[in-house]
């Protein structure tokens, strides 16, 4: 019986030393689980602090403009506004400074000219002494300000040095990108050709990474969008795709139904491309290609 009461004493002991340890345990767990969760409030306090200058590169924007300043201005980052216009004969240039942006403009009139509107941009921001400088294309239609929170805590919250925005895109669209742009990267730099948007106009990254990237003399026309990601991924630095949904913008409408409006687009994003393959020696590998 003595035996038998030790027994049935041991067994409760047990239970009750496990049930201390478990919630010791559990106490330790829940210092750890506030600890981590005190230091991401604090991160994400920090990076909403940060200072960020967003860009639009226009040209003859005159139908979005307004609604895409609008909505960039409800990111939580508040960004301070730039507009690089490439010598615009619409309104684009007097709605942008109806809405309180700066307007600035590159020297040469160039069309195409997305790269020299983007050049003009990213000094005009850097003289702001901002943390991250993002670029927005100013024709979107369903832009929100959450492409901005998304992009930029991609950097300021994960520690990315760029950011880059992809989406899901009608079929017929994304021409440029499908028959030229991703094929020649298979080619020439297939370490970054699973990227979804290479020519995405959406680019978000730390001032230090435009301060090196301006330095290297990039294109003044089409081809920036994608020498802008091999340039950044052979400089060594860490780049993210940002999912942002859809994208519905007004250029579509105009090349829909005649891709051949993008011959131009093409010619200087195949070149730009050549051009970084030679520049990296990568030109033989399109020896290593079955034709």
């Amino acid at each position: 019986m003595v035996r038998k009461k030790n027994g049935v004493e041991k067994k409760k002991n047990t239970i009750i030393l496990n049930q201390q340890k478990k919630a010791k345990r559990n106490k330790s767990s829940r210092k750890v689980s506030n600890y981590e969760e005190q230091k991401t409030k604090i991160i994400m306090k920090k990076a909403t602090m940060a200072k960020v200058v967003l860009v639009f590169p226009t040209r003859n924007e005159e139908t979005t403009i307004k609604a895409c300043i609008e909505k960039v201005k409800k990111s939580k980052y508040k960004p301070i506004i730039i507009v690089s216009d490439g010598h615009s004969s619409d309104k684009t240039i007097e709605i942008a400074k109806k809405c309180n942006t700066t307007v600035v403009m590159p020297q040469e009139r160039l069309h195409p000219g997305k790269g020299a509107a983007m050049i003009a941009g990213i000094k005009a921001a850097l003289q702001k002494n901002p943390d991250v400088i993002i670029f927005l294309d100013a024709d979107i239609m369903n832009l929100t300000s959450e492409w901005i929170d998304l992009l930029v805590d991609s950097i300021m919250v994960e520690g990315y040095d760029m950011s880059r925005g992809w989406y899901l895109r009608a079929p017929s669209d994304a021409s440029v990108t499908k028959l030229v742009a991703k094929p020649m990267l298979w080619t020439f730099f297939p370490e970054i050709w699973h990227y979804e948007q290479p020519l995405s106009g959406e680019i978000a990254a730390k001032k230090d990474v435009w301060k090196k990237l301006l330095q290297m003399n990039p294109p003044d026309g089409w081809g920036i969008d994608v020498w802008l990601l091999i340039e950044t991924a052979m400089a060594g630095f860490k780049i993210r795709e940002v999912f942002l949904g859809t994208k519905t913008h007004r250029s579509y409408i105009s090349y829909s139904t005649d891709v051949s409006k993008l011959a131009k687009m093409g010619q200087q994003v195949g070149m730009a491309i050549i051009q970084e393959a030679l520049k990296y020696q990568r030109i033989d590998n399109a020896m290593q290609t079955k034709v």
